[in-house]
């Protein structure tokens, strides 16, 4: 029997799930492959409902043949600190329950931040999707996410060709 590790992945906005898509069908792909004796991925998707209505979560999860959530934390809308806070308070919880041996969070959204925090100080390996653009300008919600994100994560994956120096 091959060894199994739990990933937890991270979507809470549009854009997140553009870009979950692919690691998802890969995650199957590679899961299904014939070769028993391999690591076994077992993907635990947590949407944090941070977009939650049809037209900015349910259409993209249909268009894009996402599953649906292993774990929906209906967050939705607030003020940046009141909704950070509470996807933190509830990711925490869903951490203890699943002890996940990796979080992958993808963009600059507040969610993104959130995991990633709670991961880091629950002492789970984080890799950001995305990571390293930045558009220097911290009057952004984003740019802060962005930093904040790359520098607390263990795996920094870029999703298109960049300078080193933009990680800095």
């Amino acid at each position: 029997m091959s060894k199994k590790v739990k990933w937890i992945i991270v979507a809470g906005a549009r854009p997140n799930f553009m870009k979950i898509a692919p690691l998802i069908k890969e995650i199957e792909r590679y899961n299904n492959d014939s070769k028993k004796d391999r690591l076994a991925i077992i993907p635990i998707l947590v949407h944090t409902g941070q977009h939650y209505d049809d037209k900015m979560s349910k259409v993209f999860f249909d268009d894009l043949e996402l599953p649906k959530p292993d774990i929906d934390l209906g967050i939705g809308s607030a003020s940046h600190a009141v909704q950070t806070a509470k996807i933190m308070i509830a990711f925490e919880n869903v951490c203890l329950d699943t002890k996940p041996d990796l979080v992958i969070v993808v963009g600059d959204v507040n969610s993104t931040m959130a995991c990633s925090l709670v991961a880091v100080k629950l002492g789970i390996n984080v890799a950001h999707i995305e990571a390293g653009l930045r558009s220097f300008d911290r009057s952004m919600p984003e740019e802060i996410n962005r930093i904040v994100t790359d520098s607390i994560s263990d795996y920094l994956l870029q999703h298109v060709k960049m300078p080193m120096k933009s990680y800095t």
